[in-house]
């Protein structure tokens, strides 16, 4: 997109692609996405663009994000969406165990078959969140009133939504120490972070050892979630990407105390919980779960393991949903 477009509306298109969870495609995680699927709201790799392609515009209406010029009117339902990760939230919300998704080198029969059966079929969704016609936009959900029979109430689409998740989740990676070599005498090094079905990732910080990222990646927590899978990767240009370590984060000691204390914005500052170095984690000390400043926060100081060395430090941030 030329630079003289990069105003008004455009330039929000702009800030959305630089978001951490839209530089992967939302459908096979490859990075560095340039197309994108207006009425869906999700950035795609060239591979899956071709299959949302195939599936008509009605159902997926696919435009290139630095070729293309955008209406008003695609802008704004790329921006209400809020990229990948909310709408996976959503057409991935049930994505059974036994159907992963694909990669980025997965054949074009398991490419196509994941992403109609992810958009076209919605096999993936809540039932009450189905869409009656597959000519329907994403944004439909918003206008679909109780006298619909295939929706259960009124609300709108985030308001249905919202009721599977239990609050927001901000992770701060901060920085590396004395990572892994992967290369002659250095790495590239990049952290994913999984939670379900989300995943986002940092910066590439090349040739660095001992990266400083200060990146905040956001996560929906649904009602039943698991740990925070951590990984980190070393970035390579003509061959995969060799892992860097790997490393789980049980979420539970935070969000239960946040849950149990209430609102923090009417309580001092003070320590409510706590997750427990043991020899079965990844912890280096014991990480508090603290309120500061009206903010549930905690910081986490892990050693990466499956890897020679390497130590990751990072500050955990709960948000209700009412905030």
């Amino acid at each position: 997109m030329s630079s003289r477009y990069l105003t008004g509306k455009a330039r929000k298109l702009k800030e959305l692609t630089l978001k951490s969870d839209n530089r992967i495609c939302a459908d096979c995680g490859a990075p560095d996405p340039k197309w994108a699927s207006a009425n869906i709201g999700v950035f795609l790799c060239l591979k899956c663009s071709d299959i949302h392609r195939s599936l008509g515009p009605d159902v997926s209406k696919v435009l290139s994000v630095t070729l293309d010029e955008w209406s008003d009117g695609d802008i704004d339902s790329m921006v209400e969406v809020g990229g990948n990760s909310y709408a996976n939230s959503i057409y991935e919300a049930f994505l059974p165990k036994r159907y992963p998704k694909p990669k980025a080198d997965s054949s074009y029969e398991d490419r196509s078959n994941f992403i109609r059966s992810k958009y076209e079929l919605q096999e993936f969704l809540k039932p009450s969140l189905r869409i009656v016609s597959s000519k329907m936009s994403f944004r439909s959900f918003d206008s679909m009133k109780s006298s619909d029979s295939s929706f259960v109430s009124d609300t709108s689409k985030k308001d249905e939504v919202e009721r599977e998740f239990i609050g927001e989740l901000k992770v701060k990676v901060i920085r590396g120490t004395n990572l892994a070599v992967r290369d002659m005498l250095s790495s590239d090094p990049y952290v994913v972070l999984t939670l379900g079905q989300q995943k986002v990732q940092t910066t590439v910080k090349k040739s660095n050892l001992n990266p400083v990222w200060n990146e905040v990646l956001k996560f929906s927590v649904p009602q039943h979630y698991g740990p925070l899978k951590l990984e980190v990767y070393d970035h390579d240009v003509f061959t995969a990407d060799d892992i860097m370590g790997e490393a789980e984060i049980d979420l539970q000691p935070m969000i239960t105390a946040a849950m149990a204390f209430g609102d923090p914005s009417l309580l001092g500052n003070m320590q409510i919980g706590k997750w427990f170095k043991t020899s079965d984690n990844a912890l280096i000390k014991d990480s508090t779960v603290k309120i500061v400043d009206g903010k549930v926060k905690q910081e986490v100081f892990l050693k990466l393991q499956n890897v020679e060395s390497g130590d990751l430090d990072l500050e955990l941030e709960w948000v209700p949903l009412d905030q």
